[in-house]
């Protein structure tokens, strides 16, 4: 029962471009514009997401075996590998952070890590920059795959944020350090598909991100301001706090990109950026220091505002007793994220099935791909080496030796993070499973290749591609390891540079990182307590950062059209073979 891609079933290509992307275009309409009326009676848009995923999913189904002529076992099949993976590693992920968090609120440690952040500052702009983006992007590199959102939401929802606010900050702020994600997957997996070193790609990657990494911090202040009713002056107070974050992650990020240390670069510049920005904030502070409702004006506004919020001053072994659960997170996700370490656990267990109906049974075809290697579908379990593992094994260390919780408590934490995590795990699932099955039936394939028809303007439509792979799967990685082999195709059928088209796969995917369904997912989960209003929120969160992804997107793909054609001394390119 084999499969071969069409990639023009219809005989119109442009009938097959628009069947392709009907469930695309459901899931986006039914999230974000289906006008409904609430519980009191209010008109509103977007519907509760597990049923725009699940109405998304069975479109998808319609399309691919009525337009693909896909076999019936194999969509089946496709769909449900998805699933599993949106269980194991993106949910098991999401499931383990909520769970430490859990564990820190019922024992009232979350409150001491509060107090020493805005001991730092009470500043919410500062606290912003410092948490989502700082924090985040040092999380990013060492796990990926939802977890600076996940823990970033949380900490900042705890610290007074509003849920929404604190998801869209969340989900802006992880953007550019995507490409260099989870141990630098993303760009390692673009290497084994391409062809190309991973290290001329790392170095391409470092000559555009950095522009970016110094804008996102004054675009996510920016947003937090005017998402609370602010005004410009509210942004510029703190431009130079702002600028010292994203500046010095941006050399950090530029330098170590540059000599191909492809693994450390988030981890190295996250760290940077904390540490130059918390010891800035030792010698600066803004005129005005703005909280979650007051703004203070005088000279001791640091201390007035501390004060009016009550934080506390804790002991120093209090402190540390508050932390060393993240940093036990951070710590463990790192190691797990070794290649040797990783290599260790899968050989002591590491179960890896063939899916049934689908494992090497779907061809992609010319000029996608040859026709004749066929799509592998092995589930591996790698239970050992997942994120989520190293975050439950970090939060249990935590709750025994330093937490001390008692069995009530363990308890507890447990039946919280399940109740809070039903609803999002069926909307996870149905998109995964909705990614895969258009996959493997090829109507992303369809989608990506009408970007191959813009001829010299192709660079700018390289970076978009992918950025609608990332929307279409939830990750960069999955949207190089679909889409880096066309973007090689493509580049020397353009004759253009390949290393610059490959790597603006990547590059600019990271922008569509924000409004996968998947992330907004997680964030919603990070920062609802209630998971019915999560649902329900995850359509407004949609509609307030789309607009966000669609302009970084076409920044950055204006920025790779510029190096292909005005800067080209700013392209990196690969000895002659």
């Amino acid at each position: 029962m084999q499969y071969f891609q069409n990639y023009n079933p219809t005989g119109n290509i442009y009938l097959s471009t628009f069947l392709a992307a009907v469930p695309i275009i459901v899931l986006l309409y039914l999230l974000a514009l289906h006008p409904h009326k609430d519980k009191e009676g209010h008109r509103r848009l977007g519907i509760f997401a597990p049923y725009a995923a699940i109405i998304a999913a069975l479109t998808a189904f319609a399309v691919c075996l009525f337009m693909m002529k896909m076999p019936v076992p194999m969509a089946v099949a496709a769909f449900l590998y998805g699933a599993l993976n949106g269980l194991f590693p993106i949910g098991w992920i999401v499931f383990s952070a909520i769970f430490l968090y859990n564990t820190t609120l019922i024992t009232g440690k979350f409150e001491v890590l509060k107090d020493s952040v805005a001991g730092l500052t009470p500043d919410k702009r500062l606290q912003a920059i410092l948490i989502a983006y700082g924090f985040g992007a040092f999380m990013e590199g060492a796990c990926g795959f939802g977890t600076p959102v996940a823990v970033c939401g949380a900490i900042m929802v705890g610290l007074g944020f509003r849920p929404m606010t604190a998801a869209v900050i969340c989900l802006i702020a992880n953007t550019a350090p995507v490409a260099f994600g989870a141990i630098g997957v993303p760009i390692l997996t673009l290497s084994q598909v391409s062809g190309i070193p991973d290290q001329y790609i790392s170095m391409m990657a470092g000559r555009q991100l950095p522009f970016f990494s110094v804008i996102i911090p004054f675009w996510l202040v920016a947003t937090m301001v005017f998402m609370d009713k602010g005004k410009w002056k509210d942004v510029w107070e703190v431009w130079p706090a702002t600028l010292v974050c994203g500046g010095s992650f941006a050399v950090a990020q530029f330098f170590s990109s540059q000599m191909g240390w492809t693994m450390i670069v988030d981890i190295a510049s996250g760290i940077i950026s904390m540490i130059v920005t918390v010891f800035f904030l030792k010698v600066w502070r803004p005129k005005r220091i703005v909280t979650h409702g007051m703004t203070y004006d005088d000279a001791h506004a640091a201390e007035t505002a501390a004060a009016a919020l009550n934080v506390r001053k804790h002991p120093r072994n209090e402190v540390i007793k508050a932390w060393l659960p993240w940093a036990f997170l951070a710590l463990a996700v790192f190691l797990v994220g070794l290649n040797d370490v990783k290599v260790f656990l899968n050989s002591l267990f590491n179960p890896t099935w063939d899916v049934p109906f689908l494992h090497n049974l779907a061809y992609h075809t010319p000029p996608v791909g040859s026709g004749e290697t066929p799509m592998a579908a092995k589930y591996s379990w790698n239970f050992l080496t997942m994120g989520g593992t190293a975050i439950m094994v970090a939060a249990v260390i935590s709750g025994l030796f330093v937490l001390k919780l008692s069995a009530a408590e363990w308890k507890r934490a447990f039946n919280m993070t399940v109740v809070r995590m039903k609803v999002p795990f069926t909307v996870i699932c149905t998109v995964l499973g909705l990614g895969y099955l258009t996959r493997y039936a090829g109507t992303d394939a369809i989608l990506g290749l009408a970007f191959t028809k813009t001829g010299s303007a192709y660079p700018f439509f390289a970076s978009m591609l992918g950025w609608l792979g990332v929307f279409l799967t939830g990750s960069d990685t999955s949207s190089n390891a679909m889409f880096g082999n066309l973007q090689r195709i493509t580049a020397d059928q353009l004759g253009m540079n390949p290393v610059l088209i490959v790597t603006a796969n990547s590059t600019g995917g990271v922008m569509g990182k924000m409004i996968d369904a998947q992330s907004i997912v997680v964030s919603t989960v990070a920062c609802y307590e209630d998971h019915n209003e999560g649902m329900a929120a995850v359509g407004p969160i949609f509609r307030a950062v789309f607009w966000h992804s669609l302009a970084l997107a076409i920044l950055l793909s204006a920025l790779v059209w510029c190096q292909a054609y005005v800067f080209p001394w700013m392209q990196v390119h690969m000895p002659p073979q």
